[in-house]
């Protein structure tokens, strides 16, 4: 979806004014941290996880998991939060994942890897990109 479709704008440099140089990287650049980086990879707290970008709710505790990948890995969205686009960078085919409300790039879905949740779906998601919010 192109980022005028996406109800929050902002300028790059606005952006900048918001985001640390690390947040900007990955949510409006489409980077990625480190893997085991971030302390909301093995974060268990009861809450939801928000954009880091425009505060909008993506994920809940509920539907977060421990994949071992070193990021933050959930099943489920909060309805209509994430919306999903093809990537053929790396060379590679995947599903890349981003705010549906500000268009920030969150990371990647991955099916079929035979993790015990109810679809066998890993949301593969940047810590750096959200904020947490406990309930």
């Amino acid at each position: 979806m192109p980022a005028e479709n996406y109800p929050v704008k902002k300028g790059e440099d606005e952006w900048h004014a918001v985001l640390s140089p690390e947040q900007f990287r990955v949510l409006r650049q489409k980077g990625t941290e480190r893997p085991g980086s971030h302390a909301y990879d093995k974060k268990t707290d009861d809450g939801v996880y928000h954009c880091a970008g425009c505060d909008a709710p993506l994920y809940t505790s509920k539907t977060k998991f421990n994949s071992g990948c070193g990021w933050p890995a959930f099943y489920d969205t909060v309805p209509g939060a994430v919306v999903r686009h093809e990537d053929k960078s790396m060379f590679m085919t995947r599903t890349e994942i981003v705010c549906a409300n500000c268009g920030g790039h969150l990371g990647h879905v991955f099916k079929g890897e035979g993790f015990p949740n109810p679809i066998d779906e890993r949301h593969c998601v940047n810590g750096i990109s959200l904020n947490f919010k406990k309930e």
